[in-house]
């Protein structure tokens, strides 16, 4: 599922920031949070598809 593969990348890309963010960098903070809403959107996406994936009847 792309989904997936996406949002296991995005949670690769923010590792490095927040690491910085706990150190009190506040631009790595800014690109956390907006990782963050991204990695939220893609797990609702993934969820969707799940749902209709359960939905559909077994061929």
């Amino acid at each position: 599922m792309e989904e997936y593969e996406q949002l296991k990348s995005l949670v690769e890309q923010v590792a490095e920031d927040i690491a910085k963010a706990g150190g009190g960098n506040r631009q790595a903070g800014t690109r956390v949070r907006k990782v963050m809403q991204q990695i939220r959107q893609n797990a609702q996406s993934i969820r969707k598809k799940i749902l209709e994936m359960r939905a559909q009847p077994p061929l």
